[in-house]
C-alpha cells in the first residue's frame, strides 16, 4: 500500500532545497510525463481532441476539491482574467471592499474600471468594514506576501448581513486548505502553486444563477455546442459556468490532470497536516535566532521581516525562497521535509 511518503518521493526529485511554492510549485513526475506526451502529440501532427477531454477531467476534479457541482466551475487561464469578469459585471459607482496590499490580480481589475468605488482596509478589519452599500468584498483566502489567512466565516456573515457579494481568491490556499466554494458568490484559484500544475490554468466558481456575471470574454468554447460556435456570434451560451470559459491552454490542462490526480490520491487533509508541521518547525526555529515572523498561524507561508536581502545568497547556496518587500518568505509543501527546514535555519544562523 502506498503511503504519503512513498507517493511523494516517487513524484518529486528536486535538485535543491525548494521552499518557494507560494511563487510556483514543483511539477510531479506524472505531470512532466503528461507534458512530454502532449508536446510530442503536437509535434507529430496527431489529433488534439483528447486534450479537450483533459480540461473537463480537470474541471470535475477541481469541483470535487472545491465542494461544488461541476456545472458551477469555469475554466480559464489567470486570476486577473476572472477578476476582470467580476469587475465588468458591477454597475457604475458600486463599492468594492478589498484588503490592503492584497495580490494585484485580485485588486487591479476593479481599479481599472475607473467608475467603481474601491475601498481598502487592513485584512484583520475586513469583516468589520462591510457596510450598507458595499456591493462586493474581494480578498485572498491566504495572503501571498506573508501567508496571513482571512477570517472567511466572519467575512461571509458580514457580507450576507449587508447584502454584499463575496469574491475569494484561493490561489494560495487550494491544495492545502479545504475549499468551501459554495459558501461564497465567486471563488477563483490559479493552479501552478499548491495544486502542482503548470502555468496557464485557473478556475472560477459561480452561483447556480451565475450571480449577475456577464460573459464579456466569451469565445467559441463558451458555447453550449463549442464546435458549432466557431464562426459568427455564439448562438447559445453554455447552460453551465462553462459560459465563462476562455480558450484553454491545452498543454497546461494535460499536466494539471496528472497533478490533481496525485492530490486526490494523497488527500488535502494529509497535505495540510504535513505543510503546517513544517511551517511550525520553521517558526519555532526562528525564535532562538532572534527572528519573529509575521503572525500567520495555520499557514504554510512564513514571512520573516528584514531578511529578504538574503534571498540571492540563499539561492546561490541551493535554497530557494522569495524576497517580498524586504521580508524573507518561505513556503512549505508536500515535497518538503524537516531536513529542508533545518537547512534553511542553519543558513540563517550563519
Amino acid at each position: 500500500m502506498e503511503t504519503f511518503e512513498s507517493l511523494v518521493r516517487a513524484e518529486f526529485t528536486p535538485k535543491n532545497t525548494y521552499l518557494n511554492t507560494a511563487s510556483s510549485a514543483l511539477l510531479p513526475a506524472r505531470a512532466v510525463a503528461a507534458l512530454d506526451a502532449v508536446v510530442r502529440l503536437r509535434a507529430e501532427g496527431r489529433p488534439l481532441d483528447p486534450l479537450f477531454d483533459d480540461v473537463e477531467v480537470c474541471r470535475a476534479a477541481y469541483a470535487r476539491l472545491a465542494g461544488v457541482p461541476v456545472e458551477r466551475v469555469a475554466a480559464g487561464a489567470t486570476v486577473a482574467l476572472f477578476s476582470s469578469l467580476v469587475a465588468a459585471s458591477l454597475p457604475p459607482g458600486a463599492e468594492v471592499l478589498t484588503a490592503d496590499d492584497d495580490f494585484t490580480s485580485v485588486l487591479n481589475p476593479f481599479h481599472a474600471r475607473g467608475d467603481l468605488k474601491v475601498r481598502s482596509v487592513p485584512l484583520e478589519g475586513l469583516a468589520d468594514a462591510v457596510r450598507p452599500g458595499t456591493a462586493l468584498v474581494a480578498v485572498s483566502a491566504a495572503q501571498s506576501a506573508d501567508g496571513r489567512i482571512a477570517d472567511l466565516p466572519a467575512l461571509r456573515e458580514a457580507a450576507r448581513s449587508h447584502g454584499a457579494r463575496t469574491y475569494v481568491d484561493f490561489s494560495q490556499a487550494a491544495g492545502w486548505l479545504p475549499v468551501e466554494a459554495g459558501a461564497y458568490d465567486y471563488t477563483v484559484a490559479i493552479t501552478f502553486k499548491w495544486l502542482l500544475g503548470a502555468h496557464g490554468a485557473a478556475f472560477l466558481t459561480v452561483p447556480e444563477d451565475f450571480g449577475d456575471l456577464v460573459p464579456v470574454q466569451a469565445g467559441w468554447t463558451a458555447g453550449e455546442d463549442p464546435w458549432g460556435s466557431c464562426y459568427g456570434p455564439v448562438a447559445e451560451l453554455a447552460r453551465s459556468a462553462r459560459r465563462f470559459d476562455s480558450t484553454p491552454a491545452l498543454f497546461s490542462y494535460a499536466a494539471l490532470r496528472a497533478s490533481l490526480t496525485l492530490l486526490e490520491e494523497i488527500g488535502v487533509d494529509a497535505v495540510r497536516a504535513h505543510d503546517l508541521a513544517l511551517a511550525d518547525r520553521f517558526r519555532a526555529g526562528l525564535a532562538p535566532l532572534g527572528h519573529e515572523p509575521v503572525p500567520a498561524p495555520g499557514s504554510p507561508i512564513v514571512s520573516v521581516p528584514g531578511l529578504g536581502r538574503l534571498q540571492p545568497e540563499l539561492s546561490r547556496a541551493g535554497i530557494e525562497v522569495s524576497n517580498r518587500a524586504g521580508n524573507l518568505r518561505a513556503s512549505f509543501h508536500l515535497y518538503n521535509t524537516a531536513a529542508d527546514v533545518d537547512r534553511l535555519l542553519d543558513a540563517l544562523a550563519g
